[in-house]
Formats: C-alpha cells, sequence, structure tokens
C-alpha cells in the first residue's frame, strides 16, 4: 500500500464548489474529526495520484480572506500560516468560483504571496459561460504564477489533469516566478525587515501577519516578545495596512481581469436565477413555498422508506424466529435473541429513514435553497431576538444538535448566539426520528387524504413544525432576561441555483448512514445488553420463585401453558432489577400516560434519543414472543387491569415528551464547551424538561 507523502489544504470562499471538489476527489475515502484543541469539523480524505502516489486532502472551513473574524475562519488562517502543529499543508488547492472571479482572487492573492506551492482549481465554469464571462486560463495562470485548472467535480471533468498537476506542484512552485502579487513590503518596510531578521524563511506577506498577529500566530514567548516591540517602535497599525493592501489588491486584480476575463454587459437580461428569486423570495409566495418544499420533506420520509422498514423489520422477527427454534435453552441464547439481535433491529430498521432525510437535506443545500430559507426567516427571526444566520444551526439541528451548536459560531453577536444555543436542542434531530416513527406507526392510522396527503406524514410535520414554535417563542421570552447590547448585522451572499450533486447526495447518506451505525449503534447496542441484563436478572431468588410457581401451574393446568409462559416472561421482568427502576419513578409519570417500562426508557434515552427503540426491542424480547416484530408487541402491551398501554392519548403525550426533553448528554457538553459555564446547559435541562412535562400531561388529557 502507498505511503501518503503529500499533504494537501483543501481552500476557498464559502459557496466556491470546495465541497463538491473534495467528494469528487476522496469518494468514500473520508474520515471526520476535530481540528486539535477546538470543535471545528475536520474533514480529511485520501486521493490517488499519478505514479501510485497517494496525498491526504484537509478541508479546511470556508473563509473569504486571510483576515478572520469566526472561530472556523481562524482554524483555515493558523494551517495557512503553519500555525498549527499537528495540521501541516504541502501545497495548497484553492478552489475559485469562475463566475465571482474578482472576489476569489483576493484570497487567491493573499496565499500566493505566502510563498507557498499553489494550484487553483477553476469550478463554476458552466455558471460562468452562462453569465457571458470568458476567461483566458493559460493568461490568468501566467499572471497569477501559479497553475490554474478548470474543473467540474458534478461532472468529474478536469479532474485527472488537476491530480496531475497537484503530483508535480512542488515542481512548478520552483519553475515560477516568485514575485509578489502586490509590493508587500511597502506597506510596512522597516517593520517587515526587522520580521524576516527574527523569522528567517519568512515571506514579506507573512511578516505582516505575523506582526499583526504575534501571539495567536507564534508559540516562542521571546519571538513574541521581539515582534510587539517591533509593532510600538514602528508605530504599526494593523487596521491600517489591512485596509491599505485590500485596496492594492483589488487594484491589482481588476488590472488582471481586464487582461484575461470577458466580463458581459452589465445591462444584460437578468438570469434565470434572479427571476427565480423573484419567485422564492416573494413577501407572500416564498413562504408558502417554503412550507411545500417542508411538508414534502416529511411526507417522502414516510412514502419512500416505509417498504425498506418493512422488510428490514419483518426479516428480524422471521430470523430470531427461526434462531429461537434452533438454539438449546440457555442464557447465551437469550442474550443472542434478547440482547444482541433485539439491539440490532433497533439500530438498523431506521438507516433508510435516516438516508432519506440527509439525502434530501443535502439536496436542498446543492440547490442553493437552503440559504435563501436564512434569507426569508431573518424578519421573523430578528422579532424573537435572532437574525436569518441563525436558521442555518437551527435547520442543522433537524439532524443533530451538536455540530449545529457548534456552527452557531458564525453568529458575531453575542446575545443572537447564546439565544440560538439555548433554542436549537428544541429542534427535531435525526435521532428523534426513531421514536417518532415507531410511535406514529402505532397510533396514528395510515389514512391518505385526497389520495396523496399521508396522516402519518402530517403528524410527523406537525412535530417538526411544534419544535420550531416553541423554540422561537422560547427565543423571544429569553431575549428579555438576557442583557448583553450589542449591535447585530447580516450579511448574506445568495448562491446561484444549481442541478444537485447526485454524487454527493448518494455520499452524505452513506455517511450518515454509517455515522448513525457505528456512533450511535455502538450505544444502543451497550445499553440493550445493559438492559437484557438488567431485565433478565433481579435482586434475590424472587425469579426463580415466580418460575417455579409458574411451573408447578402449568404441571397441573397443561392447557394454560402459552398463557401461564408469557404471564411469566411478564413477572419476572416486574421483577428485574429493570423492573425495580422503572417502577420507581412510575408514580412520577402515570399522569403523563407512561408505564414503568417507558420510565425505563426514558432513562436510558438520556445517552441518546434513538436507545428508546432499542430499549423498547430488548424489554419486549425479554417478555414476548420472538417471532413478532417490535411494533406488534408494543401493540400488544397492556397494563395489569388489561387496558391498552399505547393509546392515542399516550402515544401523542410520549411523542411531545420527546419533542421537548433534552434527551441528550452530548448536547449538554457541546453547549458547557461553548459556553464556557455550566449555568447554560442546566438552565436548558431544567427549562426543556418542564415544557416536556407539561405539554405532555396536557396532551394525555386532552387525546385520552
Amino acid at each position: 500500500m502507498s505511503q501518503t507523502s503529500l499533504h494537501i489544504a483543501l481552500v476557498g470562499n464559502p459557496n466556491s464548489g470546495k465541497s463538491s471538489l473534495f467528494n469528487a476527489l476522496t469518494g468514500l475515502n473520508q474520515k471526520v474529526g476535530n481540528f486539535p484543541g477546538v470543535t471545528v469539523d475536520k474533514k480529511t480524505g485520501t486521493i490517488q495520484l499519478p505514479n501510485s502516489q497517494s496525498a491526504e486532502l484537509i478541508d479546511l472551513p470556508g473563509t473569504y480572506s486571510l483576515y478572520p473574524r469566526r472561530a472556523d475562519e481562524w482554524v483555515a488562517y493558523r494551517v495557512l500560516m503553519n500555525s498549527d502543529e499537528e495540521v501541516k499543508a504541502d501545497v495548497v488547492l484553492l478552489v475559485a468560483d469562475a463566475s465571482n472571479l474578482k472576489r476569489n482572487l483576493l484570497f487567491c492573492s493573499q496565499i500566493i504571496d505566502l510563498k507557498k506551492p499553489v494550484v487553483v482549481a477553476l469550478t463554476m465554469n458552466d455558471l460562468a459561460a452562462k453569465k457571458g464571462i470568458k476567461i483566458d486560463v493559460e493568461g490568468l495562470s501566467l499572471e497569477l504564477g501559479v497553475p490554474v485548472v478548470q474543473v467540474n467535480p458534478r461532472k468529474n471533468k478536469g479532474m485527472q489533469e488537476l491530480r496531475n498537476v497537484l503530483a508535480q506542484s512542488s515542481t512548478l512552485y520552483l519553475q515560477s516566478k516568485k514575485t509578489d502579487f502586490i509590493p508587500n513590503k511597502q506597506l510596512a518596510p522597516h517593520a517587515v525587515e526587522k520580521v524576516q531578521n527574527i523569522l528567517p524563511q519568512t515571506s514579506e506577506y507573512a511578516a505582516l501577519h505575523y506582526l499583526m498577529h504575534p501571539n495567536e500566530l507564534l508559540q516562542n514567548k521571546d519571538q513574541q516578545e521581539k515582534i510587539i516591540s517591533i509593532q510600538q517602535e514602528e508605530k504599526f497599525s494593523a487596521t491600517k495596512t489591512q485596509a491599505e493592501e485590500v485596496l492594492q489588491r483589488y487594484q491589482r486584480i481588476k488590472q488582471v481581469m481586464q487582461q484575461n476575463v470577458v466580463l458581459p454587459d452589465p445591462l444584460q437580461k437578468k438570469l434565470f436565477t434572479e427571476k427565480l428569486d423573484n419567485i422564492f423570495l416573494h413577501r407572500f409566495w416564498g413562504y408558502v413555498i417554503l412550507l411545500f418544499v417542508l411538508f414534502l420533506l416529511f411526507q417522502s420520509i414516510f412514502w419512500l422508506a416505509q417498504y425498506p422498514m418493512d422488510a428490514i423489520e419483518s426479516g428480524f422477527a422471521s430470523f430470531s424466529g427461526w434462531l429461537g427454534s434452533q438454539l438449546p435453552e440457555a442464557w447465551y441464547s437469550n442474550l443472542l435473541l434478547e440482547g444482541i439481535l433485539a439491539g440490532m433491529s433497533g439500530i438498523l430498521v431506521f438507516i433508510p429513514q435516516i438516508m432519506i432525510l440527509f439525502g434530501l437535506i443535502t439536496i436542498l443545500e446543492d440547490t442553493g435553497y437552503m440559504a435563501r430559507i436564512s434569507f426569508l426567516s431573518d424578519q421573523l427571526m430578528r422579532k424573537v431576538g435572532l437574525n436569518g444566520k441563525s436558521v442555518m444551526p437551527m435547520i442543522s439541528g433537524f439532524a443533530c444538535a451538536v455540530p449545529a451548536i457548534m456552527s452557531a459560531r458564525s453568529i458575531e453577536n453575542r446575545k443572537e448566539r447564546l439565544l440560538t444555543i439555548l433554542v436549537t436542542p428544541l429542534m427535531s434531530c435525526s435521532a428523534r426520528l426513531p421514536v417518532y416513527t415507531i410511535l406514529i406507526s402505532l397510533v396514528i392510522e395510515d389514512e391518505y387524504y385526497f389520495g396523496f396527503l399521508s396522516l402519518q406524514g402530517l403528524v410527523m410535520m406537525a412535530l417538526y413544525l411544534l419544535g420550531v414554535i416553541v423554540a422561537l417563542l422560547t427565543s423571544y421570552i429569553a431575549k428579555w432576561f438576557i442583557q448583553i447590547q450589542e449591535k447585530s448585522f447580516f450579511i448574506l451572499e445568495l448562491p446561484m441555483y444549481r442541478s444537485p450533486r447526485w454524487k454527493n447526495a448518494a455520499i452524505t447518506m452513506v455517511e450518515k448512514a454509517k455515522i448513525f451505525v457505528f456512533d450511535a449503534g455502538k450505544v444502543i447496542m451497550i445499553i440493550s445488553l445493559l438492559l437484557w441484563f438488567l431485565s433478565s436478572y433481579g435482586p434475590g431468588n424472587r425469579m426463580d420463585e415466580i418460575a417455579q410457581e409458574s411451573a408447578v401451574l402449568v404441571e397441573q393446568h397443561p392447557e394454560w401453558s402459552d398463557s401461564l409462559t408469557k404471564k411469566l416472561s411478564s413477572d419476572q421482568l416486574a421483577v428485574s432489577y429493570a423492573g425495580i427502576l422503572g417502577k420507581s419513578i412510575e408514580p412520577v409519570i402515570e399522569p403523563l400516560g407512561f408505564d414503568w417500562k417507558i420510565g425505563i426508557a426514558l432513562i436510558t434515552s438520556f445517552a441518546a434519543r434513538e436507545v428508546f427503540v432499542g430499549t423498547m426491542a430488548t424489554l419486549y424480547s425479554v417478555e414476548a414472543d420472538d417471532d413478532a416484530s417490535l411494533r406488534e408487541k408494543m401493540h400488544a402491551a397492556t397494563f395489569s387491569d388489561g387496558s391498552k398501554v399505547y393509546t392515542l392519548g399516550t402515544g401523542i403525550s410520549l411523542m411531545i415528551f420527546y419533542v421537548f426533553a433534552m434527551q441528550c448528554m452530548s448536547t449538554l457538553a457541546i453547549v458547557k464547551r461553548e459556553t464556557k459555564s455550566w449555568k447554560w446547559p442546566t438552565i436548558q435541562l431544567l427549562y426543556m424538561t418542564a415544557i416536556a412535562y407539561v405539554f405532555s400531561w396536557l396532551a394525555f388529557v386532552l387525546f385520552s
């Protein structure tokens, strides 16, 4: 196997096609982690270069320039300035949007002046052609002094040429001209020279940045102090230098554009994109279309996932029944059937819905519509103390609250950021989806209105909207109690409308399914096995005594054998460790319509909400027939008086409890990390639990 000898940093402006290029180059050879010391996602992948050489591609967060403001921009900045001790880049692969070249060249020219091997991948060439933009690629490459390659990741065009250039990047860099894009030294001549004396082999432009951020970019205290003294001696002004630099760069970029780029007539008729925006961003129709899109999203989760879910569920039920008839009566047979297989069925049955949800969300992002949702929502968000930038973390919260809360770093205003963090967990994440699905199928009729409107899909959409509405109300109330006075601005770039990248959507679906199976799945399996033990054993000899009493009754009344066997399983479960735990909290949850088994699930699912289904699978496998599906077992469940457990009132009460309750330790941990205090996660836990309890009680009273 070839050794990874080259480390390539992938950089570019947001919405420049960076993610598409990363997926096209790496395929499924990707890993997701965190950059050292921060919670910003780090995507890395392996790409194959000519001559059997492999390289590591590091996807750095999108940024517009080498002047960072947010935490994720600082990550990219430190790597490019060689200040990150663990993440190093031999080559920089810069993605530039051909349809917005002038803006992209600012960042490009800054990186070139750092004197690193740079390769420019020119994307969005089809959009540039539609706009009437013509680019002399060879001339642009000569002017910049770096290789420029036209690519189309969606259609896999130019990818082999890009791989060839990346493999030769170091040689091409040595052969290229080494003059600066602009005369950086003239911005602070004496100061730059003094910094270069302290830091040999540093470019003039890099020296300017060390002058601006000595403490952030340098580890050596002595070097920091020397550069700070240079700042004072030369009366160096970072703000003035930055302004002058950007002005000079745009003057130089203007010359480059005039020589190598043909721009269309500014009076040219509006593009199709602008015409679409007149509809999608309309004051009335824009919101109607948004609701319709969300409606289709949640309907599709049921329409498309129903058949594979039914097949997986019936397959597990049949396999468990067959295996149970083949295995001997022993503890390890019970462990396999009631612990391992029950836990696996609780994981795998929801893969189709999770893949479909993430696939559709990826398509919305790819088409450019997700950014329009932020734009449409800004006015509403401001009324409740948020702004349009809060929408993206909240929408991300439909997938998982943990990365969603981390993405709130893009909100500069501290109060709006804190409010966003406080209400984002009210968005129904993918971990709640298995809970909603099984409860909806239990208590909501599978009816269709007008032949295509699924009642179950409407209920699913209502649960998601309920979380959104309560989140907005909570933010409106909380904004009066958080006393942070800071001006807020909302600047958003609307990307061009594009056709979906089906390959990108497919990769995302597979990756999310893998994350669910291997990350959430590990938790579900561990808790399923722990529950099997807790529900199979109990204190003292009470379980053995119940078994002996049952054996006597079976001997006396053999015709009652089946019913007595089921009663034995139920009675033993009630006196097990799990049963004792559930019955201890039953008085608290009884007003909500919950029994002690649901109580056990509420406790175990605090580790992860999706564990609810695994818990139910384990508990009902311990006391019921193996050849029935979980839904059939739950549907047949009764209280001691014979009444059904999962009535309409109990089902809706339980769904609403999961809409609001903070059943996630990971979310509390990340809120503590982001706010640097236990105050806010504690407030979150208390207010969300209170809302969950009150609304669940109301639902049970109204629907029972």
